[in-house]
């Protein structure tokens, strides 16, 4: 959730740095329906909790490549390099943990998140996570709103899509694109 709140808030600094919002409705994207199906594919399994199972597991690690592919079809929209970046690192860090993203023990108690628990989660405090640097490891403290685990890759994607936000809306803070040239 706080993700979002991440990129709500750059896209209210887009006017504050001379940037044009309607900009980014000539944002049109190859593909579309890679990162729908991705989408859909993590709201059908926060949707239907359950125990851990293949399928779950299957479901999980299957986002990826969809997202991914919708990334490299877009690769020359502003910010999608550090977009795709974030979410091999997320990726990396799952499939060398069995599908399951590794959190620090330490962070989900500082986030105040639950341990242990019967039901899948697409992160979890592993006995022997490996890449964990890679995994959830960055907390928001539980004294705070949307209290949660996060990882690099996490940081990197919304450190992406806010950038391209800011680059299509000619944002100073981004640096205002180059004029097309004839």
């Amino acid at each position: 959730m706080i993700l979002l709140l991440l990129l709500a808030l750059a896209v209210a600094l887009v006017p504050l740095f001379g940037g044009n919002l309607r900009a980014l409705s000539g944002l049109r994207f190859r593909a579309p329906w890679l990162l729908w199906a991705s989408l859909g594919c993590l709201a059908l399994l926060i949707a239907l909790p359950g125990e851990q199972t293949w399928w779950r597991t299957a479901l999980n690690i299957g986002t990826y490549p969809l997202a991914l592919a919708f990334a490299w079809i877009n690769r020359r929209v502003p910010g999608m390099w550090v977009i795709m970046a974030g979410a091999t690192l997320n990726l990396a860090a799952i499939l060398a943990n069995g599908g399951v993203m590794p959190a620090s023990l330490h962070a989900l108690q500082v986030a105040g998140l639950p341990t242990t628990s019967g039901l899948y989660s697409n992160s979890a405090a592993l006995a022997d996570p490996r890449l964990l640097f890679l995994g959830d490891v960055l907390p928001i403290p539980s004294s705070w709103p949307f209290a949660n685990v996060y990882s690099v890759g996490d940081v990197l994607i919304v450190l992406g899509a806010a950038f391209m936000i800011h680059r299509v809306c000619g944002s100073r803070l981004a640096g205002r694109p180059k004029p097309a040239t004839s």
